[in-house]
């Protein structure tokens, strides 16, 4: 049962007794969305949760609700209920409150969020990549968990808890032991058994599904956990963004054929954009690479748009087009794939290759300054180690390689720059003078470079290049593909008018089509309606929860602190009394206090006897949506009223008005 918009209007305006009738409605509409964990009980006249009532001893029912949604629905928001016995269920003064701001940025924050999180109180870094969440934080966390858990679970999906530590042969018959590199943590028992922390549950959960699910009849089910993950980055940096220890939400679906893996991933793709929607984020999903996670079809990633982004997101102006810089691709290069005259390139009339003394030119950027010559006239020749194969990448001298493309097209394992000792063994050279004429390595040519009628490429002679060299005639053209990266302004690969464009973002999503990659390799399947044995078609579905306290700080402040949106926010209001001296300015905090709170809106008093310049500053720092100050003003029976996100001056208002103009607030902001 969905009520009506205004219906949910109508209860944001509670506390009030509800009337069997009413209760009936919220019943079935909320009784599903208390504080996890709590036992729900209905009578014929209350619905509360049981340590409610163990706490207040009452009987009847004081309903608060706040919405945290954009949408109109009741059973789309989260509730609090408390009963009518009075007292405050979420104390919380800032004299006793645990909230260690800091004046000065740490020397180590890179990252504005770092740094503000850090400042505010809501972090502490215990070491390089490993963070303590404090009291702030933790709320935080807590709203954006419940968001991540109400849309995944209007999918149909169940919440598991998995182990953590697990067992390193899973890894290895799965084939990921060794393909996730350094940055699985392994360990041993002391009996020498092997495991590893795990950074993601796929050969976990694909386990659990063979020991339990054997026919059709149990499919589909998709199954999900919000926990602990593991990763030994090499450089943790940027605080939340980049951790060696993080929360995650993974969501694993189990169907019977594709068509079924499609509707799935299209309910997930969905789900991801309500819950993004509701922390107020602006992202775009965007076809991306399935990575060391794999999988036999469609992934995309969902990117926060930030300067600060570590991840390159490929627009177009004109369509939807988008992807990372991994997978994105160029109309010029789709057009050269079947371009013909990279075929008719070895009769051209062109002299033979000559070599040139070319002292100390490396790098492109040395050879057009140089020679006065163009980086479309160059061929980039870089020599890379694939499963500890030495191999040859060519670009022109104006693109970059795409190593993600360069590994996929090798189906290799591992991939990483020649170190100088192999570029020497390779081209006889040093490093900076490698070109492809007379090369015995494989040779992997970008579209760019196959056309070429004549460039200038290194020499495999320390100091020196050759130039009228011919692609095709020189060197061959054995392996020719996409090996490079889009560029700002290349032709969009969807639609005939849009250009390219190239923005920073950060990665918070990201959702896949596995397909039989786990299934086959670790036993997972059923029996269908004739009797037939096949393997179980699988999706993943992974969200940073953790990672979106700071993807959320990075769009979302000013030079003064924190904006947090009104449905993440530690607390809606900031109740700040100017002098705590002042007996008029601390009864009249008091009675908003108990007024909000008894309305079932999160308030924070600041009760602290601290100057109101301090109050101020740590008020805009930690950046709760809205804050009251009462000030001399009260004698009037006034307050001041400032919306933390807003670019307007603060306004007075009566202190009558004030639960209403929250309660406003809340239900312009959801």
């Amino acid at each position: 049962m969905t009520a009506s918009r205004e219906e949910a209007l109508r209860l944001r305006g509670f506390p009030q007794q509800l009337e069997l009738p009413d209760l009936v409605v919220a019943a079935r509409n909320l009784h599903s969305y208390l504080q996890p964990g709590l036992p729900v009980i209905k009578s014929k006249r209350v619905l509360f949760a049981r340590s409610e009532q163990e706490r207040f001893g009452a009987n009847r029912l004081n309903f608060g609700w706040y919405h945290e949604s954009a949408h109109s629905s009741l059973n789309q928001g989260w509730v609090r209920a408390y009963l009518s016995g009075g007292g405050d269920p979420y104390p919380m003064r800032q004299k006793q409150a645990f909230i260690p701001t800091m004046r000065e940025i740490p020397a180590d924050a890179e990252a504005i969020s770092h740094q503000l999180l850090v400042k505010g109180g809501y972090i502490r870094q215990l070491s390089a990549g490993v963070y303590s969440f404090l009291p702030l934080g933790r709320r935080v966390l807590r709203k954006i968990e419940a968001i991540v858990r109400e849309e995944i679970d209007r999918t149909g999906a169940q919440e598991v808890l998995l182990p953590a530590l697990q067992p390193a042969e899973l890894w290895q018959q799965s084939g990921r032991y060794e393909v996730y590199g350094p940055e699985l943590v392994r360990l041993q028992d002391r009996g020498g058994r092997e495991f590893a922390l795990g950074p993601t549950h796929e050969e976990v959960i694909t386990q659990l599904v063979a020991q339990e699910i054997s026919t059709y009849r149990k499919l589909p089910v998709t199954l999900y956990q919000v926990q602990t993950k593991f990763r030994d980055e090499r450089r943790p940096r940027f605080g939340l963004l980049r951790c060696k220890e993080f929360v995650m939400k993974d969501a694993y679906s189990f169907d019977t054929d594709r068509e079924g893996l499609d509707k799935t991933y299209r309910s997930m793709y969905d789900a991801y954009h309500r819950i993004f929607e509701r922390c107020g984020l602006q992202f775009r999903a965007v076809e991306a690479d399935a990575g060391s996670i794999g999988g036999e079809g469609g992934t995309h990633e969902f990117m926060a748009i930030a300067e600060s982004g570590e991840d390159d997101v490929v627009t177009c102006s004109c369509c939807n087009y988008a992807a990372n810089m991994e997978k994105a691709v160029s109309r010029e290069s789709m057009e050269l794939a079947s371009d013909e005259r990279r075929i008719s390139a070895v009769t051209r009339e062109t002299a033979a290759p000559q070599q040139f003394h070319t002292p100390g030119m490396r790098s492109i950027e040395e050879l057009i300054e140089g020679l006065g010559v163009s980086g479309a006239e160059l061929i980039k020749t870089l020599i890379y180690v694939a499963d500890g194969k030495p191999v040859a990448v060519l670009v022109r001298g104006d693109h970059s390689i795409n190593e993600t493309k360069v590994k996929n097209a090798l189906d290799a394992i591992t991939l990483e720059l020649a170190d100088s000792e192999t570029v020497k063994r390779v081209t006889g050279a040093g490093t900076g003078f490698a070109g492809p004429v007379g090369l015995t390595v494989p040779i992997l040519v970008d579209y760019a470079v196959s056309i070429l009628p004549s460039a200038i490429s290194g020499a495999n002679v320390t100091d020196y290049h050759s130039r009228n060299v011919v692609p095709g005639r020189d060197f061959a053209l054995t392996q020719v593909g996409d090996f490079r990266n889009v560029q700002e302004g290349d032709s969009c690969p969807n639609c005939a008018d849009g250009k390219l464009a190239i923005i920073r973002g950060i990665e918070i999503g990201h959702v896949f089509k596995l397909g039989t990659k786990y299934s086959e390799k670790l036993g997972a399947q059923f029996v269908n309606a004739a009797g037939e044995t096949h393997p179980i078609i699988m999706g993943c579905y992974g969200i940073g929860v953790s990672r979106l306290l700071s993807a959320i700080i990075e769009q979302n402040n000013d030079d003064s602190g924190m904006m947090w949106p009104a449905t993440v926010a530690p607390y809606a209001v900031h109740l700040i009394p100017v002098a705590h001296q002042d007996a008029a300015q601390m009864e009249a905090a008091e009675r908003l206090y108990a007024e909000l709170t008894g309305a079932g809106i999160e308030v924070l008093l600041d009760d602290r006897e601290e100057r109101l310049g301090v109050k101020l500053k740590d008020s805009d720092l930690i950046g709760i949506p809205l804050r009251v100050v009462i000030g001399k003003g009260i004698a009037e029976g006034k307050v001041e009223w400032k919306e933390r996100s807003s670019n307007s001056p603060a306004v007075q208002i009566a202190i009558d008005e004030v639960l209403a103009s929250v309660q406003t607030h809340i239900v312009q902001s959801s």
